[in-house]
């Protein structure tokens, strides 16, 4: 049976019987097969999940904690009003922090849907399987955890993975140092990479459905103009 098939049969439980999810919130250990430090690390409650807390544990290359850094990033459809297009954005797009920080999120769900933040590209051996650190919320509340980036100079994607969440706006990015470059199509932040287009290929066809629909159009205005005259 796969680390999958196992992690979601513990996660199905939890859902259909709540006095499981408590026991649930005392952290489930899934293995992971590669040449990792640590083994991934799943905290799971009714409210939502934290994935791959690591408060202790420094990357290669970092000899101590360079400083300790606190934010709090709400999530929900209010943050999005202020981008065109769309409907679900994080209350800041952006984050900076020295190599080597340690970093507590506070992580805030203004919605009563799912939201999260997830960040990818750091240490597979710190965070496995995929180099992730995760915080989820199902509705209303909160989350608290931590992780440790490395020494390199490095842009993080930031984001939520549920399904068209990032393309309607829930996209950010962490830059430890100066980072190495910007992401494209952060809200309000950097240029979009596929901006939307909404072009439409002229034919004979469309000009005629045009015309059609145009000259009935005015043909129905007329007639209730006429209709009303007739009524006075």
């Amino acid at each position: 049976m796969s680390r999958f098939v196992k992690f979601s049969i513990l996660l199905s439980l939890g859902i259909v019987f709540p006095s499981l999810a408590q026991e649930l919130d005392s952290a489930i250990v899934v293995p992971y097969e590669g040449e990792s430090k640590v083994k991934v690390r799943h905290q799971m409650d009714m409210q939502g999940m934290i994935m791959n807390e690591n408060k202790e544990t420094l990357p290669d290359g970092c000899r101590e904690i360079s400083e300790d850094v606190s934010f709090t990033v709400h999530a929900g459809r209010k943050y999005a009003e202020k981008f065109n297009g769309k409907m679900f954005a994080y209350d800041q797009q952006e984050w900076a922090v020295k190599p080597c920080s340690r970093i507590t999120i506070k992580f805030v769900n203004d919605d009563h849907i799912r939201h999260q933040f997830m960040i990818h590209g750091l240490p597979e051996y710190l965070y496995p399987p995929t180099g992730m650190f995760h915080i989820e919320l199902t509705g209303p509340g909160s989350k608290t955890a931590t992780f440790i980036v490395s020494d390199e100079p490095k842009t993080f994607l930031v984001h939520c993975e549920l399904a068209q969440h990032m393309e309607y706006g829930m996209k950010a990015q962490m830059k430890v140092g100066e980072g190495d470059g910007d992401l494209p199509s952060v809200p309000g932040l950097t240029k979009v990479e596929r901006p939307d287009q909404y072009s439409v290929e002229w034919d004979i066809a469309s000009i005629v459905g045009l015309l059609i629909a145009t000259l009935v159009g005015i043909f129905m205005i007329v007639s209730i103009g006429v209709v009303c005259k007739k009524r006075e």
